[in-house]
C-alpha cells in the first residue's frame, strides 16, 4: 500500500469511529429520553451514508412512540435536532445524525422515492417543470436522490418551512 491509501484507509477508519461514536453518544441521550417520558423502545444504532443513524423501535407496535412521532414527523424532527445538539455538546462537531422512531422515517423515505421517481415521469412526459410541495430537509433529498435516479435534475426553491422541489425537463 502506499502511503496516500494508507492515510484514506486510516481518515476512513477514523470517520467510521466518529461516527460510531456520535451513534453512541446519542444512544445515551435518548434512552435517557425514553426513561424520563417512561416510553419503551430499544435503541438501535448503524452508520448509512456517511451518517450516523439511530433508530427507537418497539415491540408494541410503536403505539407508545408513536407520541415521539407527532404530527407529520414534526416531534421526530424536533428529537432529531435535540440529540444532534447533545452529540455536538459532547464532541464539539457537528452531526449530520439520522433519527428514526418506530419506522417512521424509513416509510416515509420509500413514499417520498415514489413521488420522486413519478415527478419525474411526469416530467419527462410533459416536458415542462413540476413544483412540488413544501418539503423538510431531509424529504427534499429523498426526492433529489429518486429524480436523480430517473436521470432528471431537481432543484430546491424558496424559504424554509415553505421550501420546496422543482423537477426540470432534461
Amino acid at each position: 500500500m502506499t502511503e496516500g491509501t494508507t492515510t484514506a484507509a486510516a481518515e476512513g477508519g477514523d470517520t467510521l469511529t466518529r461516527l460510531e461514536q456520535e451513534g453512541e453518544i446519542a444512544a445515551d441521550y435518548l434512552e435517557g429520553l425514553l426513561d424520563i417520558a417512561d416510553l419503551d423502545g430499544d435503541i438501535d444504532m448503524d452508520v448509512e451514508a456517511d451518517r450516523a443513524a439511530v433508530s427507537i423501535v418497539s415491540d408494541l407496535a410503536g403505539r407508545d412512540l408513536s407520541k415521539l412521532v407527532g404530527r407529520d414527523g414534526e416531534v421526530l424532527e424536533a428529537l432529531q435536532e435535540l440529540t444532534r445538539l447533545a452529540v455536538l455538546r459532547e464532541t464539539g462537531d457537528r452531526s449530520r445524525l439520522m433519527l428514526d422512531i418506530a419506522g417512521f422515517r424509513a416509510k416515509k423515505r420509500e413514499e417520498l422515492a415514489v413521488l420522486g421517481a413519478q415527478a419525474a415521469s411526469d416530467v419527462k412526459a410533459s416536458g415542462e417543470p413540476l413544483k412540488l410541495a413544501p418539503m423538510t430537509p431531509f424529504e427534499r433529498k429523498v426526492v433529489h436522490d429518486a429524480v436523480a435516479a430517473a436521470g432528471l435534475r431537481s432543484e430546491s426553491e424558496g424559504e424554509e418551512p415553505q421550501r420546496f422541489v422543482v423537477v426540470l425537463p432534461a
